[in-house]
């Protein structure tokens, strides 16, 4: 685990949960996010952020704001303002106290036409506006049997973040899309090796020190009983959870099991 930042549990409701729904689960995620485990420093928590639909942003927010509990938007538009029926600037979550926005999940990419060039100006503007983007990269089943899997990715990652500046801070999350909602899920070894890979070209091609202090998520059916084992992939440094994310209890029995590894309760 890269050690650089504590591990993000991030939770993806995509279209669930309405304005109502939303307030009354963060509030009681509000409640639970003070555990007292036994462990000589308190603040070694594990990350929580919650991606809410956008309707149901405002409330979020007006539970979340002043908690250690981060909140994003599950999307965002490129320019600032405009002729945009139906989109969102970035600027407007940012307004909404918003640390974080996903760029390019793979329901973005599939079901409506994002494409990396997209995702390369979505990132830009999220960082002009000050949020952090957490790019979504993976390949689909048929790319990983022919072998295109590292292919795959480097074209996502060398498109999305042409140009970035140097400095700029964002998360990656590898989702493979063949275990998005399916209940199948990479072996550790093989979120490992992809998570690596991810590491190195983020080493070799963008500026010092962007690899070492970019955490690197992994998405796709994560649970309870698997997040450890993932987690102990040396560049693995977090989850983007779908379904597990929706539930309360499965969602926060995640970002214990987090915390505990981090914390040396489970090696």
């Amino acid at each position: 685990m890269n050690r650089a930042q504590l591990p993000l549990v991030a939770g993806n409701w995509k279209m669930n949960k309405g304005p109502a729904e939303a307030r009354a689960f963060v509030q009681d995620l509000a409640k639970s996010a003070v555990r007292n485990l036994p462990t000589a420093d308190s603040s070694a928590q594990a990350e929580i952020a919650v991606f809410p639909p956008l309707v149901a942003l405002p409330a979020v927010a007006d539970v979340l704001k002043g908690t250690t509990i981060a909140y994003g938007g599950q999307n965002c538009h490129w320019a600032p303002n405009g002729a945009f029926t139906g989109e969102t600037a970035a600027g407007f979550l940012a307004e909404l106290g918003c640390k974080y926005v996903l760029v390019g999940h793979s329901e973005r990419r599939t079901l409506f036409g994002e494409t990396d060039d997209t995702c390369r100006k979505k990132i830009t503007a999220a960082l002009a506006a000050g949020i952090e983007p957490v790019l979504c990269c993976g390949e689909t089943l048929s790319e990983r049997e022919s072998g295109l899997t590292f292919k795959v990715i480097e074209r996502q990652l060398r498109a999305a973040l042409a140009g970035i500046p140097a400095a700029a801070q964002f998360t990656i999350a590898y989702e493979p899309v063949w275990a998005i909602g399916t209940g199948r899920t990479a072996s550790p070894s093989q979120a490992g090796e992809v998570h690596a890979f991810v590491r190195q070209w983020l080493a070799g091609n963008l500026a010092p020190g962007s690899s070492a202090r970019t955490r690197l998520l992994y998405g796709g059916s994560v649970k309870p009983d698997n997040v450890v084992e993932l987690l102990r992939q040396p560049d693995v440094d977090g989850a983007l959870i779908g379904g597990a994310s929706l539930a309360l209890a499965s969602f926060r029995a995640i970002a214990d099991s987090a915390t505990s590894y981090l914390t040396g309760l489970i090696s």
